[in-house]
């Protein structure tokens, strides 16, 4: 099994074919929804493509992109974080346990963004624009940190990491295509930690019923996921928190959160009585 996920020249090939059927429905006048649905999908998959193409535009050199891993690493320990090393040994002796963090790790990230939007589009379309603006700006910040590369804990085999998709045959960094490989030195921040948190705030904040806290799995799943299988440091992690955060206080900020608790576009929702309150109705 050479590579479990897509490349970035099939998801720019199917993010194009995705936009053209959005104009052709458009132009056949077959409705909004369709179109919409083709639409998103493919700027979905063009945000994709772009995160596996950045690794190869950085902006600085990658010969010190091992050396910023290694420093990152080191950082880690002396502020008492956990060692990712002894995590990844405390799954290594159950190659049950490691091939399905592999395949958690290649499917999952991807997989459960679009179940996500697809469900929001069909079921809370108020809700939508906010979660797919989220994911956009939140991925564009990680892209432009990106541009700076840093490498991955599995291309550390000095300091005790292993590369255990590769060991087991899963590995998304397979051999190149059209002379190019997955983006492999762009692991700060992890956009893999970004999204699935994405997905789990999003299923709470729009969920109802006690079913809808499931979704907190995701994220802490991700988390020890891209751990065990040496992919992302603790700090790649925070770092995609962090700007996440941001994110969501610039879209507080800019919009009076458009989505949030006060119904759609910000507008207060009715009272107990079934109506709005008279301010809202004035504009003032």
């Amino acid at each position: 099994m050479q590579n479990l996920t897509l490349t970035w020249q099939t998801s720019a090939a199917v993010s194009g074919v995705l936009f053209g059927a959005a104009y052709a429905v458009r132009r056949a006048g077959r409705g909004p929804t369709v179109t919409a649905v083709f639409r998103e999908a493919g700027t979905l998959l063009a945000l994709f493509t772009l995160w596996q193409l950045v690794g190869h535009l950085s902006l600085m050199s990658t010969d010190h992109a091992l050396a910023r891993a290694e420093w990152i690493h080191r950082t880690e320990l002396a502020f008492g974080l956990p060692d990712e090393v002894a995590w990844q040994r405390a799954v290594e002796p159950h190659p049950w346990l490691m091939q399905a963090a592999n395949y958690y790790y290649a499917t999952m990230h991807f997989g459960v963004m679009l179940v996500l939007l697809l469900w929001l589009f069909l079921r809370h379309r108020d809700r939508y624009a906010w979660v797919r603006t989220t994911v956009v700006l939140t991925t564009a910040a990680c892209l432009l940190v990106q541009f700076i590369p840093v490498a991955p804990p599995r291309m550390l085999p000095d300091s005790g990491f292993v590369d255990v998709a590769a060991q087991y045959g899963q590995s998304v960094y397979g051999g190149a295509v059209a002379g190019v490989v997955p983006a492999q030195l762009s692991a700060m921040p992890s956009v893999h930690v970004a999204w699935c948190v994405i997905v789990g705030v999003a299923v709470v904040v729009v969920g109802r019923g006690p079913w809808r806290w499931l979704a907190v799995l995701h994220p802490v799943l991700t988390a020890a996921v891209v751990v065990v299988t040496a992919n992302h440091f603790w700090a790649d992690g925070l770092v995609a928190v962090g700007l996440l955060l941001v994110v969501y206080l610039v879209q507080h900020a800019c919009s009076g959160w458009r989505q949030g608790p006060n119904g759609p576009a910000g507008r207060p929702s009715a009272g107990a009585d079934g109506k709005v309150p008279e301010w809202t109705r004035s504009g003032r």
